[in-house]
């Protein structure tokens, strides 16, 4: 059966999805280590910078999405912000990403925010689908981006 729950209540999950996001967001962490990061997203998760929503099913994770207070160095002035979507291979189109991100979502809503924000190099179309529009283009990382943003 799916549950879709918050990290810090099972944190035995954090390190293996702070892996995951290593390993799939690579050049965002050419400057920190494996370690470092898994440190800073246990951290996040008790303070709430990088909030993460995970979906597991029979006790196996399946991917995550976040709500961070702050995920690209270059725009302080903009905030909260998606962060961290991933869903893992095997795991793909169950529309899990949608839900994690719809759970986001609901509880920046909740929590009085009326905009999010995110970054994105090559899935501009699909948060389009989700009703994200498309404020800039940029370069980081090697990589054109896409800064986008969706009112709640």
């Amino acid at each position: 059966m799916l549950r879709v729950d918050w990290l810090d209540t099972q944190m035995d999950q954090c390190g293996v999805m702070a892996e995951w996001l290593y390993q799939e967001f690579r050049y965002e962490f050419a400057q920190q280590s494996l370690s470092s990061w898994q440190q800073e997203f246990a951290d996040g998760q008790r303070d709430g910078r990088w909030k993460c929503l995970i979906a597991t099913e029979r006790g196996e994770l399946l991917g995550g999405a976040s709500l961070a207070s702050n995920d690209l160095a270059d725009r302080p002035d903009l905030g909260p912000w998606l962060a961290c979507v991933f869903i893992k291979p095997e795991a793909r189109r169950r529309g899990l990403a949608a839900q994690l991100i719809e759970g986001i979502c609901d509880h920046a809503r909740s929590a009085g925010f009326t905009t999010l924000y995110l970054h994105t190099h090559n899935q501009s179309a699909y948060y389009a689908t989700l009703g994200w529009e498309v404020l800039d283009r940029f370069e980081a990382w090697g990589k054109e981006q896409y800064l986008m943003s969706r009112r709640l």
